[in-house]
């Protein structure tokens, strides 16, 4: 945690191992803990950026086993946000990062003509409330009918090391969705490379050209033929990746507009779910990765939201009613 009137973000403090003997400071922030070239320089230039045993050191300073690693980053907030009061959902906070449970119809940040009502002006009132000097970090995005897990970053730090994760591949994501038809198959893999729509940028389409994309899936229950729940997991992370790879194997989310098929959009049961739900059924339901301080592994949940359970129980009761409907027939 940090207060206005420290300057700095709570310090990332670690102690030196056997292979850091001997070592270069530069060199075991830069090898061991991964820094940046650009993170590295603002904390040189910084008065108490860099300390070992409580003294202030140098980059080129020689370090010892045991020897006790402080990194203190100046505060930095989005001056660009203004802090507006909003209930938030916090799943987990600590000094390096804050993990939000999104609701759907939110914007996670602030674009141009949409300056309030998003995820950064309730976060950012959040900190201010708490005393705490703070920029608004996501680390990842979900789009804005999409609910669920969101993880900012608290500092630089923080922000750095998740990124990398994000780019290795190693931050697990999966969501919940709702479908309507059946898939292919009961677990399955969906390879298709994602890009723009030629005649609507907004729009992503399955186009030879596109971003590698991959997208998992497994069938946890099916509903008389008509819709399907899945657990998703992603390989990549595209915009608009599980709403175009889904449509493309005759699953189209429900509640999606912009994503479907007509086939299930001027349907019987499109007309019956669309008092239930008015955005796409998906939820981004568990998180799991490193602390990017602690190494720690962190498994985070969220749970589903109300109108995802709606649709639930209104799906159950459908197959209920069908397989009464069978009975009166015999």
């Amino acid at each position: 945690m940090n207060d206005e009137n420290s300057g700095y973000y709570a310090p990332v403090e670690f102690v030196a191992e056997a292979a850091d003997d001997g070592r270069y400071l530069r060199d075991v922030l830069r090898k061991r803990v991964g820094i940046s070239r650009r993170l590295m320089i603002r904390l040189k230039t910084s008065d108490e950026g860099l300390t070992v045993n409580g003294e202030r050191a140098r980059a080129m300073d020689t370090i010892r086993e045991g020897d006790v690693i402080a990194m203190r980053m100046e505060t930095e907030v989005s001056e660009d946000i203004m802090p507006q009061p909003m209930h938030l959902d916090i799943v987990f906070e600590d000094d390096h990062l804050l993990v939000v449970n999104k609701p759907a119809g939110l914007i996670v940040h602030p674009t141009t003509g949409h300056y309030l009502n998003t995820l950064a002006n309730g976060v950012m009132h959040y900190w201010q409330e708490r005393g705490e000097r703070v920029r608004f970090r996501p680390v990842n995005r979900l789009d804005e009918h999409t609910s669920g897990l969101v993880i900012v970053a608290k500092n630089p730090f923080a922000n750095q090391q998740l990124a990398a994760q994000m780019k290795e591949g190693t931050v697990q994501k999966e969501y919940r969705a709702f479908v309507y038809g059946r898939a292919p198959e009961l677990e399955g893999e969906i390879n298709a490379p994602i890009g723009r729509e030629t005649e609507d940028p907004h729009r992503r389409v399955i186009r030879e050209d596109g971003a590698p994309s991959q997208t998992f899936y497994e069938v946890t229950a099916s509903y008389i033929g008509k819709a399907s729940a899945l657990d998703v997991r992603l390989g990549t992370g595209r915009t608009h990746q599980i709403r175009v790879h889904l449509t493309s194997i005759g699953c189209p989310l429900i509640g999606d507009t912009y994503y479907t098929d007509p086939e299930w959009s001027n349907s019987e049961i499109a007309g019956r779910l669309s008092t239930i739900i008015t955005r796409q059924a998906l939820h981004a339901v568990r998180l799991s990765f490193a602390h990017p301080v602690t190494g720690e592994l962190m498994k985070l949940e969220a749970a589903m939201p109300e109108d995802m359970q709606l649709l639930e129980k209104e799906l159950l009761s459908m197959e209920t009613d069908y397989f009464a409907h069978l009975a009166d027939k015999k």
